[in-house]
């Protein structure tokens, strides 16, 4: 029983981080109606930039990831203000198929940088345990990548919701013709769309990086991962990815108590057919839009 509600804990806060992971991925389908496939690569690439940073500029991983989040944000908006933006007028399928070809770009030059070795990420709080009982253990890491993400979640959420940019942002999501017509310019509103998920994608790197091993070829594994939260929680709602991100955890998690770690993505991917079944628009629907 100790066993199963420590699974329970554990698919919590891991939910977390898969929220964090997804957040990004959902914003853009919900603003743009674009899945971008490259999310899971500027991801693995933020954390790669975080090492390098960490190691041999600064010792110190919060500027590595301010450091790291302007430049990621700076590639964003290069990447949509002259690729996207310019493909997405004409077809969507032409930008999604942009997207995959920048997937591969960044798994091969980050494949020539650093090789194929999988590397992690040192912080100051690994291996602290902050509850510790005969039956319950939470470890710092997990916590804070919860808590962090709950933060980054609910912050972004108020943006779309509260702020001048987010009711734009909402605007140009429902109609992009009535918004610009509106006086809403549109690309800009993507561009800002973009850098917003791309400071996400930058501490989602930095959280996957300190938590988990990580290479090149990783962001595909990434990119599943945050379609699964997104699809679960509902394409384009920002609340939903934290629902979807708990789900996908919790199902992970108790799939691996029930039977056993070789069952645990299986199961998963099973609960997340089951409610694209049940609720083909996901637990939330789209939140950005409404």
């Amino acid at each position: 029983m100790e066993l199963f509600f420590q699974s329970i804990i554990t698919g919590i806060l891991l939910g977390g981080l898969y929220a964090l992971i997804g957040v990004g991925l959902s914003l853009i389908f919900g603003i743009m109606g674009l899945t971008n496939i490259a999310h899971g690569d500027f991801m693995i690439m933020s954390s790669f930039m975080v090492l390098v940073i960490s190691t041999n500029i600064i010792d110190n991983l919060i500027f590595a990831l301010i450091i790291t989040a302007v430049i990621i944000v700076g590639i964003g908006t290069v990447v949509q203000k002259f690729l996207i933006n310019r493909i997405l007028e004409k077809s969507a399928v032409s930008a999604l198929l942009a997207t995959f070809g920048l997937s591969i770009m960044i798994k091969n030059v980050l494949e020539l940088l650093f090789g194929v070795d999988y590397r992690i990420l040192n912080t100051a709080y690994e291996g602290i345990i902050v509850v510790d009982t005969p039956g319950i253990s939470i470890s710092l890491e997990y916590l804070m990548n919860f808590i962090i993400a709950v933060v980054v979640v609910v912050l972004l959420h108020l943006l779309i919701k509260k702020s001048n940019l987010g009711r734009s942002i909402r605007a140009a999501s429902y109609n992009k013709i009535t918004a610009e017509l509106m006086g809403i310019d549109t690309k800009r509103v993507y561009i800002y769309a973009m850098a917003i998920a791309m400071i996400t994608v930058s501490i989602s790197g930095m959280m996957v990086g300190s938590t988990f091993m990580f290479m090149p070829q990783s962001g595909t594994d990434y990119l599943i991962i945050a379609f699964g939260v997104v699809v679960i929680g509902g394409m384009g709602s920002i609340m939903g990815t934290l629902l979807g991100g708990m789900v996908l955890g919790l199902a992970q998690l108790l799939g691996a108590y029930f039977f056993n770690t070789g069952y645990q993505i299986l199961i998963g991917y099973l609960v997340l057919l089951v409610i694209l079944t049940l609720r083909p628009r996901g637990l939330l629907g789209n939140m950005v839009r409404k």
